[in-house]
């Protein structure tokens, strides 16, 4: 997993020919408050005791300068967040 407090960018540039980019859109405060989403994602899973080895979170900013977090995972590791998710839903009186 990229390192919560990192840029999600680790041994990766930037990839800017990935959206069209729009003069004056304020992308970066998009791209800060998911990379804040993303740390705080990754420590509520290691809190939870999701093995964050075959986690990686990106901060990303939308089209529309949006925050976006990006999230993948390992199949193992997807299993983990999937019993977590319907412990949670259970807990929540929200079982389908």
């Amino acid at each position: 997993m990229s390192s919560p407090g990192g840029d999600g960018f680790e041994g990766e540039a930037a990839d800017l020919e990935a959206g069209i980019w729009v003069r004056g859109v304020d992308y970066l405060s998009g791209w800060r408050d998911a990379r804040v989403a993303a740390a705080e994602l990754g420590d509520a899973l290691r809190l939870v005791g999701v093995d964050t080895a075959g986690i990686r979170l990106r901060a990303a900013s939308g089209a529309d300068s949006a925050g976006m977090v990006r999230l993948e995972l390992s199949a193992g590791s997807a299993r983990e967040v999937a019993v977590l998710a319907r412990v949670a839903a259970a807990r929540l009186g929200r079982v389908g």
